[in-house]
């Protein structure tokens, strides 16, 4: 009996600290799915939409609004920005956008979003992307 409670014991000490591991950077920013992120960013006043992607990745297909600040630059970046303005980070598959969260949050920034799953999602889930800035005009020969 005593062995089945201190079996017991270290498995709910290994859940408990697998589990705070796990929620860590969640504490310091909000990962959300395509459709909450889009609302959330709608909602708050003085809102930046940061796309986190390379520049070529940008210039392909974005999402309406957002602006270019790489992964690598956003530590420059970050002096130029306001502490209190609600972030919104994106990226292809939302590994650098966590990233980034992470960094501005130890940069003193609190109110951070990152989207889950990235551009990617976003489009998977139906959301448009875009893609004006690639039309060309017609030149008639």
């Amino acid at each position: 009996m005593k062995r089945y409670i201190l079996i017991s014991f270290i498995s709910l000490l290994f859940s408990l600290l697998s589990y705070q591991g796990k929620c860590q950077d969640t504490l310091k920013y909000q990962s959300l799915d395509p459709y909450d992120f889009h609302l959330k960013y709608l909602n708050e006043d003085k809102a930046l939409l940061i796309d986190v992607r390379e520049s070529f990745e940008f210039h392909s297909k974005r999402i309406k609004g957002a602006i270019n600040i790489p992964s690598g630059s956003i530590g420059r970046a970050a002096d130029t920005l306001k502490k209190d303005n609600p972030l919104f980070l994106y990226c292809t598959s939302g590994f650098r956008s966590n990233r980034v969260a992470a960094s501005l949050y130890d940069k003193g920034f609190r109110k951070i979003y990152s989207l889950d799953g990235g551009i990617l999602q976003w489009q998977k889930d139906g959301m448009k992307v875009d893609k004006s800035h690639l039309r060309k005009k017609r030149v008639n020969r």
